[in-house]
């Protein structure tokens, strides 16, 4: 067997001290679930795998990943599920005016 050496990291230990490598990462065809973004957000942020790879890599675009990025710094993983990216996306109901004036 042969190990190609790489100057890419192969693993990183992430804040609460658990360690992410290179073969945590999901599929370039996986199904979306808040886990599997955190764990590309978390791969980003400490260097296992360039920004730009992972855009390529997963086809998203840079808003989709921002937009992951800043849920995840607000609300961590439950703020991942497609279901609260739509609720924070969501223009406030409130600012919504009747217009039909009498």
């Amino acid at each position: 067997m042969f190990i190609r050496k790489s100057s890419h990291l192969r693993t990183v230990t992430i804040d609460d001290g658990s360690i992410l490598s290179v073969a945590d990462l999901p599929d370039a065809d996986t199904r979306w679930v808040a886990s599997r973004k955190q764990t590309v957000v978390l791969a980003v942020l400490h260097g296992l795998i360039d920004r730009d790879d992972a855009l390529r890599r997963y086809g998203l675009s840079d808003d989709e990943f921002n937009s992951w990025c800043r849920a995840s710094a607000a609300r961590g993983k439950a703020a991942l599920t497609v279901t609260a990216l739509l609720q924070y996306r969501q223009p406030p109901s409130d600012l919504s005016t009747d217009i039909s004036a009498d």
